[in-house]
């Protein structure tokens, strides 16, 4: 599938303007290419907020429905 094929394909797929998804930019994603990410970002991080609240001795306390309705 060549670029022009992969344009078309997403923009009957999606609805939208082929000119919109040819200026988006898709690819195919190599499966094979572990990593592969055509937009890295360095400033991507991933919080486990139940690990750094555990860290900070935070206490997660059960709450019923309707208490939740009452916050």
């Amino acid at each position: 599938m060549n670029q022009r094929e992969l344009n078309r394909a997403v923009a009957r797929a999606t609805g939208e303007d082929l000119a919109e998804i040819s200026r988006r930019g898709f690819s195919i994603a190599d499966p094979a290419v572990i990593g592969f990410d055509p937009e890295p970002s360095e400033l991507a991080e991933t919080i486990d907020w139940d690990e750094l609240d555990s860290q900070r001795g935070v206490a997660l306390l059960p709450m019923r429905c309707s208490e939740l309705r009452a916050a």
